[in-house]
């Protein structure tokens, strides 16, 4: 009878998380396309470009149980939850509506967003 051998289990290597390339930024006015907050409309808090989420101010709120610690009380807190890029988009400097976005690099090299519907620079507030 051949002895009982156990095999060592493989690992299981992650392969390092691609960044997405976003036409989003910190502080853009987007409109919300799909899903339960449709037409909304927010401030852009916070970019995730490992994972092409984005949270939106207003947009996609879940309720988290707090436990007590000496700095924070304990309850029932309200934030705001990361959504898709691909559920958002960017609004129209000139009309205000959701616009598509195109990038066009200028002499000096610097990348510029434009909006599909009206032609007009999109300026990046940072």
């Amino acid at each position: 009878m051949k002895p009982l051998v156990y095999k060592k289990a493989k690992r299981i290597r992650h392969t390092p998380p691609v960044r997405m390339k976003l036409h989003l930024t910190k502080g853009d006015t987007v409109q919300v396309i799909s899903g339960d907050d449709k037409g909304k409309r927010g401030k852009v808090l916070h970019v995730y470009p490992k994972t092409g989420r984005v949270t939106v101010q207003g947009v996609n709120i879940i309720k988290r149980h707090q436990r007590q610690t000496p700095t924070a009380e304990a309850g029932i807190i309200e934030r705001e939850a990361p959504i898709h890029h691909s559920k958002v988009m960017l609004l129209d400097p000139k009309g205000g509506a959701p616009t598509r976005v195109r990038r066009r690099i200028d002499a000096d090299g610097t990348v510029e967003r434009l909006a599909v519907r009206s032609g007009q620079p999109i300026p990046r507030s940072r």
